[in-house]
């Protein structure tokens, strides 16, 4: 039996919403617009988007804001430091360049989203333009930019994300520990794990 109540159709899925507004058309651009470059240059966090055979990922990525740099009016560049070595975005790349980022700026409500396609590459001169405290990223995502536009600040504005956060907050939240040696089956030593993860972190950082 069909769900009446289930959206399947474009055409009922633009009866539900309806047509976008004025402004919502005009933000979107070809190429990076100064105006862009100046909050992609205030960034210091991207989710980065891929998709590829063994299905989707996002992941996050960080630095001091600027990190990615604005090469050309359609060019971005973006460091990939190490981390779990798990590199599931990359291996989409590899088979699928089609690519997706989400700029956050702290206290800011707007958000930025660039649609393209990205490669990956290691010239060591690229690489070295990217070194933060002496070491060098693993790889460079050369970003082709296809459409960006600006996403309005209701989802912020609605989640309270730059608001003050409670303060028993953290300990409502498992740790890493507590989630592997859950995962696990008690078969990982969470303690061990977190005691030793400040420490682990600040040395690995780069």
């Amino acid at each position: 039996m069909t769900d009446p109540h289930r959206i399947d159709s474009l055409p009922a899925l633009l009866s539900l919403f309806g047509e976008p507004a004025e402004a919502a058309r005009i933000k979107e651009t070809p190429s990076l617009h100064p105006l862009y470059r100046e909050m992609i240059a205030a960034s210091p966090f991207v989710a980065l988007a891929t998709v590829g055979p063994n299905g989707l990922d996002v992941s996050p990525r960080g630095d001091p804001a600027g990190f990615v740099q604005v090469e050309n009016e359609t060019t971005l560049l973006l460091p990939e430091r190490r981390g779990n070595n798990r590199i599931d975005s990359l291996r989409n790349l590899v088979a699928d360049p089609r690519i997706a980022l989400l700029f956050l700026i702290p206290g800011i409500g707007e958000t930025l989203r660039v649609n393209g396609t990205a490669t990956i590459h290691v010239a060591p001169d690229l690489l070295a333009r990217f070194a933060m405290d002496g070491k060098l990223p693993k790889c460079v995502l050369v970003v082709k930019v296809e459409t960006v536009y600006f996403q309005c600040a209701r989802a912020i504005q609605r989640s309270g994300l730059w608001q003050p956060r409670p303060p028993d907050e953290a300990r409502r939240v498992p740790t890493a520990g507590a989630i592997l040696a859950a995962v696990s089956a008690g078969g990982f030593d969470g303690e061990t794990y977190d005691r030793d993860l400040p420490a682990r972190q600040k040395s690995t950082l780069y």
